[in-house]
Parts: C-alpha cells; structure tokens; sequence
C-alpha cells in the first residue's frame, strides 16, 4: 500500500479567542496544502494529562468515581490529571495516583500516547501501567474535586467497558490496550 504525500497545513494568522486556567481556544486562518484556505479554523489548547491503570498486590484496579460536567454524569475513570508546567508525565501519573487514591506502586511501564481529539485539540494523554499498587495514605484531593476510589478486579474492569459503564474514551484505548498485551 502506498501513500501519497501529505502535506501540513500553512497558518497564516492565529487569534486567541478564550484564555483560562486550563484552557485556550485559538482561531487560525490555515492554507492546505491544496491551496485552498480556511478562515476560521478552531483549536482547543490544554496541558498534556497523564493517567495510570494500577495493579495492586492483589490484582485489582483502582478507578475513581467523580460527576463529569461536560457530559452531565458520574463517570468511572482511570486516576488521571493534568501536568504541572515542566511536569514530566511519569512524575505527573505518579502523582495523580497518590493524590487521588492515596496508593503508591513498585514498578511502572509506559502504555499509551493518545490524543483525544487530533483534529481540534492540541494535548495528548500520557497513560502508564503500574504494578505493586498499595496503599500508602488517604487521597490528597484538590479543592474542587470530589471523587471516590473503588477496586475492580481485572474482568470485573473489562466487564464495565462491555456494558458501557465506563465511558470516557482514551481510558477505554488505554485499558483495552493493557489486555492485549497480556497485562491484565
């Protein structure tokens, strides 16, 4: 199979229409590499995230409960956050594990890279597999968050995906793909 060229779309001008805490939204007028031009191009900025699908010492998973807005209900999630400036992902997936579970683990791999939406959003997840899982305190939450830790064992997780109760989409890729390499 062959593939013909692409060729990267040339910015022309950028405006940055939104900017929060975690968020920018940018308008670029973009050429493709047809020629052809786009006026009002939309991309959604944020910090790279990092999660982690955890083993404990007795095989189970600890997955965290917590209302999701923008989706209007309570979602099932592997531990996850955003990356501090300057935050290696590693660091960062450490991190979150403890903040949000309160466990720590004895050995750590790399997953998955995944991006969310590569077409309008410029940030990826960074997603690490962990063994040795125990707990080492309560959770450290931060103010606005409000979430509860639940283990899972290992079919029990892959049993929540197949009757659509865990829904958020790249921690879904990021768990089908730990069960293809044999990890759960």
């Amino acid at each position: 199979m062959s593939h013909r060229p692409l060729i990267p779309w040339h910015v022309l001008s950028r405006t940055l229409l939104l900017e929060r805490t975690y968020l920018r939204v940018r308008e670029d007028r973009v050429r493709l590499g047809d020629g052809r031009e786009i006026d009002d191009f939309c991309v959604v900025e944020s910090p790279d995230w990092a999660a982690v699908l955890c083993l404990t010492d007795d095989e189970r998973v600890p997955l965290v409960r917590q209302y999701r807005h923008g989706i209007g209900k309570v979602s099932w999630e592997l531990p996850a956050g955003a990356l501090e400036p300057g935050e290696e992902p590693l660091a960062g997936a450490r991190r979150e594990l403890l903040e949000e579970t309160g466990f720590v683990a004895t050995s750590w791999e790399p997953l998955l890279l995944a991006s969310v939406d590569p077409a309008r959003q410029a940030s990826c997840a960074h997603f690490y597999f962990a063994r040795g899982g125990h707990a080492a305190g309560a959770p450290t939450l931060d103010a606005t968050e409000e979430l509860e830790t639940v283990l899972v064992g290992k079919a029990e997780l892959l049993a929540m995906i197949d009757r659509g109760e865990l829904l958020h989409g790249v921690h879904i890729a990021a768990i089908l793909a730990a069960a293809r390499r044999g990890l759960l």
